[in-house]
């Protein structure tokens, strides 16, 4: 079925048309992956023909490379606003995971995308794309973490990579209406503070 742009008629059409290609390729790549999709694929999916699609990528790599980079800007641009809101430490990394989590719901097939094409597997020229991109937002959660009262000895590295991988996997058992990102975010957060768990459980 063609994705549907009529949201989208206030953008020029270039851009409205190059939009509704990441869409639809987001959505081909989260379903069949890279390698299982093709060009008539994802045009079929933009209610475009295929030839069309090189008007606006040279291929379908350049292609996964931008579904990539928008999926993580999307992200970036939620947590860089919500930690504007908060001051103490701890609140601006749950502020950060609860927008982190939004964001990758919001924009599923997006950050499905983002989570399961790993850089290795694809060309120098898309994989260095990809790596530059995550260390882009990475930085976000160094800097919160880097401001963390964490005990000596704790590796702020494994931490920032077990938080984010903690997220990512809630790709596979969120269930919308059975889970409160809020409620994940507080949790994930309190899991990784050192000195809630020290208390003795009630």
């Amino acid at each position: 079925m063609a994705i549907s742009i009529k949201k989208r008629s206030k953008l020029p059409i270039k851009e409205n048309r190059r939009t509704a290609i990441l869409d639809a390729a987001a959505q081909c790549f989260s379903r069949a992956g890279y390698e299982g999709t093709s060009v008539r694929d994802i045009a079929t999916a933009a209610g475009i023909l295929p030839g069309s699609m090189y008007y606006h990528f040279k291929s379908k790599e350049e292609l996964l490379g931008a579904v990539h980079d928008e999926g993580l800007s999307k992200v970036k641009f939620k947590v860089t606003e919500a930690i504007l809101l908060e001051n103490d430490p701890w609140g601006r990394l749950e502020a950060a995971c609860t927008a982190h989590l939004e964001a990758l719901h919001a924009a599923k097939e997006y950050a499905s995308v983002v989570a399961t094409e790993l850089p290795g597997r694809h060309s120098k020229e898309l994989r260095d794309r990809m790596i530059v991109a995550r260390d882009e937002y990475e930085f976000i959660f160094n800097d919160l973490i880097k401001d963390l009262p964490l005990p000596p000895g704790t590796s702020r590295k494994y931490f920032r990579l077990s938080l984010i991988g903690a997220m990512a996997w809630s790709l596979v058992w969120y269930k919308p209406g059975e889970d409160n990102i809020e409620e994940i975010a507080r949790q994930i957060v309190r899991l990784f503070r050192a000195d809630e768990r020290e208390q003795p459980s009630a």
